[in-house]
């Protein structure tokens, strides 16, 4: 029975190089990563397929939101607790969540192919019905999920090992979601990991990297929210650089605070609704997001990725209040219970809020302060100011915003901080991994 190969003291150098786990974890992630980029690109399509049955739907009968919402959103929310649990919210917490848990069983339960599966479908139907939710946080668990079950499928049992594929998976989903590759290396670093492990590094740059090639070569080289050549010299025009800090920053730390605070559990007779009675507190919510959507004039329901675009581009504007009430519509979502994320719809509201500002600062161009207002409600949102930065970079195809959208996203993230102390994401993590380590004792 033949035993390791044993090398020389000169050769054991190359010993890596002849690992046959380490090379499992490289054909899983090249794998994965291909993988995930196709499952992200089907995603973006149905997703925009979704918003386009829903605009059928309401197109010359704008109240049939009244129904469309609150039945829509009902079933969703009991689908996700019956069928699919673990798959309702963002994805992004539970994704952070299971790169700590120990437990297999435990971490299986939130990176499944059935949560996968259900986050899916369910976020489809949430956008089909009017929910204020985007798509890129659920492909950061979804890629997760994909990148796990090929992990556990082939055997890999190494805790780094497993960890460095699932996070992986998550960068290779934002890279592919955005079509943005550097940002899913950032993302990686400042969100997920919170470090550049280098047992992990190589793995992570490597999805990211066949990730692009495979949107690149089926999607094109596009730019998610189109181009714009937005310039702000330096001079009286960075006044904005100061305001939009300061009111997207705040805005986006009362959202993360609004968010915190209900999933600690609501307050008084909402909160008794939200826990005897989860599928009606849902329809409720449905009818408040229909409210709102015939308040904004259809505006607010789904991504709001029509609306940034058009502004950043300049062949639109938007309702006076679309902000706040994009905003609302998002908080409403979000409490609902219903599976989607939040990538999208932030950077909408940050949009809305830079066009809203935009008079404020007649020296600098609006354009420019459209893309600010993203930057800075989004880090506040977040609390990732470089991630924020290149993500609004990358997805506008601007270099030359760079150093104003950092200095906008540090600041906005100061001012975020100023009403919410923790980071979004860091802290629903860590409520779900207690609410995990809570049923492992209990049960």
């Amino acid at each position: 029975m033949s035993g390791p190969i044993r090398l020389p003291p000169r050769l054991r150098h190359v010993a890596p190089l002849l690992s046959r786990r380490l090379w499992t974890a490289r054909a899983i992630t090249w794998g994965g990563a291909i993988a995930v980029s196709l499952t992200a690109l089907a995603f973006a399509r149905a997703a925009d397929a979704a918003q386009g049955v829903l605009l059928w739907l309401l197109h010359g009968r704008p109240w049939a939101a009244l129904l469309l919402a609150p039945a829509g959103l009902a079933l969703s929310v009991w689908m996700t607790r019956r069928f699919f649990p673990g798959a309702q919210g963002s994805g992004i917490p539970q994704t952070i969540a299971a790169l700590h848990l120990s437990d297999a069983r435990a971490i299986d339960a939130v990176l499944s192919v059935r949560v996968g599966i259900g986050k899916v479908l369910l976020t489809l139907l949430g956008l089909a019905c009017g929910a204020s939710i985007g798509r890129e946080g659920p492909t950061v668990q979804v890629g997760a999920a994909v990148m796990h079950g090929l992990g556990r499928a082939f055997g890999l049992a190494r805790h780094d090992l497993r960890r460095g594929v699932v996070l992986a998976g998550g960068a290779a989903g934002i890279a592919a979601a955005f079509n943005t590759p550097l940002a899913g290396i950032v993302f990686t670093i400042e969100e997920l990991s919170h470090s550049f492990e280098t047992r992990t590094s190589g793995t992570v740059l490597t999805a990211v990297i066949l990730a692009g090639i495979t949107t690149l070569a089926l999607a094109g080289d596009y730019s998610y929210f189109g181009t714009t050549a937005a310039e702000l010299d330096v001079g009286a025009g960075w006044a904005a650089v100061a305001l939009c800090a300061l009111v997207g920053g705040l805005l986006g730390g009362l959202f993360s605070t609004m968010l915190l605070f209900a999933s600690r559990g609501l307050p008084g007779r909402a909160g008794q609704l939200l826990i005897r009675h989860p599928v009606s507190f849902a329809a409720l919510c449905g009818l408040a997001l229909a409210g709102i959507g015939l308040l904004s004039g259809g505006t607010t329901y789904g991504t709001g990725y029509a609306q940034a675009r058009h502004v950043i581009e300049g062949t639109a504007t938007l309702p006076l209040l679309y902000a706040p009430l994009k905003l609302l519509a998002t908080v409403v979502s979000y409490l609902s219970g219903i599976p989607g994320g939040i990538f999208a719809p932030s950077l909408s509201v940050g949009a809305g809020l830079g066009e809203w500002l935009a008079p404020l600062v007649p020296r600098a161009p609006e354009s420019a302060v459209v893309l600010l207002g993203m930057v800075a409600y989004f880090s506040g949102v977040v609390q990732a100011p470089i991630t924020a930065t290149v993500i609004v970079m990358e997805m506008t195809d601007n270099q030359h915003m760079t150093i104003p959208l950092l200095a906008t996203a540090m600041l906005a993230f100061g001012a975020s901080r100023l009403v919410c102390p923790h980071a979004l994401y860091g802290a629903l993590a860590r409520q779900f991994q207690a609410a995990v380590e809570r049923r492992k004792t209990t049960g």
